[in-house]
């Protein structure tokens, strides 16, 4: 069974609180730079970060799988990887792989399992 990368994480590594630093920085530029509003700026920007971060863990991901002449699709959400990141599994790399109903397991390097959703499948 083969993996197929899937889309990275548009936060890599990134940390929360130089995000918000960033974030507020380019507020306090698109303002037209005004002083004296550095809490106004840092609590809409940690505003907009939250929000961003509660979508990115809502996103749907897929992983493709290949079994036996057969192409699973499984979709899963940040939240429910358990901590399972795009690409962990690179393309061509052998898994295990189980199935139960519509839910594909796919057991990840360290042991754990990827629990998705197949969405599609195909031969």
């Amino acid at each position: 069974m083969n993996a197929v990368p899937n889309h990275p994480n548009p936060w890599p590594d990134t940390d929360r609180h130089e995000a918000i630093r960033r974030r507020a920085e380019e507020i306090y530029f698109r303002s037209g730079r005004i002083p004296g509003r550095d809490k106004e700026n840092w609590a809409q920007a940690e505003q907009e970060i939250e929000r961003e971060s509660a979508a990115e863990h809502a996103t749907r991901r897929g992983i493709v799988i290949n079994v036996n002449g057969m192409q699973y699709v499984g979709e899963y959400t940040a939240d429910s990887s358990d901590g399972y990141k795009p690409g962990e599994l690179g393309s061509g790399t052998t898994v295990s792989v189980r199935f139960d109903g519509d839910k594909m397991f796919v057991k990840r390097p360290n042991g754990k399992e990827l629990e998705t959703a197949i969405v599609k499948k195909s031969g």
